[in-house]
């Protein structure tokens, strides 16, 4: 699926409706945007609640290691 936006003069853009659809995006989640070799790529990144964490976190585990699964997405 391919979509295009306008840059508005605030530097802001719209997320085309068939894409959220597609993606099942709601206000709060997040949007990461990389740069790598001039191609700019977006990833979309779900808001984390605490319903959500509570299977990641693992008992007695390292605290790093569940920080970083928490903030990648898995």
């Amino acid at each position: 699926m391919a979509s295009k936006t306008k840059i508005s003069e605030g530097y802001s853009t719209v997320l085309p409706a068939e894409i959220r659809k597609a993606l099942d995006l709601t206000p709060g989640d997040i949007l990461q945007w990389d740069i790598e070799d001039g191609i700019i790529t977006i990833h979309p990144r779900k808001k984390v609640t605490l319903t959500g964490i509570c299977g990641v976190i693992s008992a007695g585990g390292d605290a790093v290691s569940d920080k970083k699964k928490i903030q990648s997405g898995e």
